[in-house]
């Protein structure tokens, strides 16, 4: 397994999608200029997007490695880069703050008296404090990655340090599912329930980390499969890896199921004023429209289709319902952050060519990072003895008896 593998992709294709970054940073910058109000809540939606997939690449690699999984060890690159986005999608969580009038609404000179459902609130809702929790969140994730691919990468170049890196590695990852719980409950809590300081749930960081592990496999199983397809065998992607992740999609999307009917029942049958307003508009109007589109995209399709063994093997089935899902989750934090915003759904170029310049803007950073090193890792110390354990059956394996 120690073959050098490198990845890379046309120069049509980076112009490409170089071109829709300029087209969506210029459409930005021009509805900025002519209607912030209206584009901030977009910026809000795309940048928490890309963010929460970054950082769902870090985990989805750490609960790898805290488990010690055996199966996606030669899938590690990926994971890595998508987590290498982490320092630009950080920049642009940051650049956030420049619309925090438009986009919080207490974040006016005297938002706190207008109900005393907020008295609580008073000292944790401070933009001095959202943003040294924002600060840090992005700080720590941004290092643990970094930690982690750095030492993949020294893995690569010191075989004789490779147990120790090996080890190194499992450490970082059991440090920052902690640290992740904790942070992207306050990112949860600040960037997205904050917008309706009012309404409180004591599921929604587990309802939106739900729906973004799922947007992180979604996008591995979906980079796998693509891969797998544009490059020989001996990448090390093979289908039971594929099943495993086909696994690992309707699992997820079933437990993302779970908590959004936990969180939505419980709050129906309470029928308390503070905590049904959030609902109230989803589930009214044209809203209920994409309220019921929501439940269909993200779990109902994927969960029909993937309970069959074989469609779980499958890289086309797998790759309709990564995209599904990916989409999906974009419009999950649609339905999150924009009816606090408008009245009804619209979905014009100008969110379009935004949505589109962001999602280039992943796929130039994703392909840039995995260019930077072997496809496979070298000197991994599970690729390396399933290798050995695999010449060691080929070599005691009967005259004659099929592969």
């Amino acid at each position: 397994m120690s073959e050098d593998i490198s990845f890379a992709i046309s120069a049509r294709s980076k112009l490409s999608a170089t071109g829709l970054v300029a087209i969506g940073a210029l459409a930005t910058l021009y509805e900025l200029r002519i209607d912030p109000r209206g584009v901030w809540p977009s910026l809000l939606l795309n940048g928490f997007y890309v963010t929460s997939l970054a950082v769902s690449a870090v985990f989805f690699l750490a609960t790898q490695r805290a488990t010690e999984a055996r199966w996606s060890a030669s899938l590690r690159r990926i994971p890595e880069a998508l987590m290498l986005m982490l320092p630009v999608v950080a920049l642009l969580t940051l650049a956030l703050f420049v619309g925090r009038h438009t986009i919080f609404p207490w974040a006016h000179t005297g938002a706190f008296d207008r109900s005393p459902t907020f008295a609580g609130k008073i000292q944790y809702l401070q933009m001095r404090w959202l943003i040294a929790r924002t600060v840090t969140a992005l700080v720590l994730w941004t290092a643990f990655a970094l930690l982690m691919r750095r030492a993949s990468l020294d893995q690569d170049n010191r075989p004789e340090m490779s147990l120790i890196l090996h080890r190194r590695i499992t450490r970082y990852a059991i440090l920052f599912i902690p640290v992740f719980a904790v942070t992207f409950t306050l990112m949860s809590f600040d960037w997205i329930i904050s917008l309706e300081p009012e309404w409180f749930s004591t599921m929604f960081a587990v309802y939106v980390f739900a729906g973004t592990f799922v947007q992180g496999i979604a996008a591995i199983t979906l980079a796998t499969v693509l891969l797998r397809q544009s490059m020989s065998q001996g990448s090390g992607m093979f289908e039971d890896q594929l099943h495993d992740l086909g696994k690992m999609l309707f699992a997820f999307c079933t437990f993302w199921a779970y908590i959004w009917t936990c969180q939505y029942l419980l709050i129906w049958y309470g029928n308390i004023p503070e905590e049904i307003t959030h609902y109230i508009p989803r589930t009214n109007g044209p809203w209920l429209y994409l309220f019921a589109l929501n439940l269909i995209v993200n779990w109902v399709i994927p969960f029909v289709v993937l309970l069959s063994e074989s469609r779980k093997r499958s890289p086309k089935i797998l790759v309709a319902m990564s995209i599904l899902l990916l989409l999906g989750h974009w419009l999950d934090l649609y339905l999150l952050i924009m009816p606090t915003f408008r009245n009804t759904p619209s979905l014009g170029l100008p969110e379009i060519v935004i949505a589109a310049g962001y999602f280039a803007l992943l796929f130039l950073l994703f392909v840039n990072a995995l260019a930077r090193a072997p496809m496979v890792p070298l000197n991994d110390p599970i690729l390396n003895y399933e290798a050995l354990a695999l010449d060691h059956e080929m070599i005691h394996r009967p005259f004659g008896a099929k592969l």
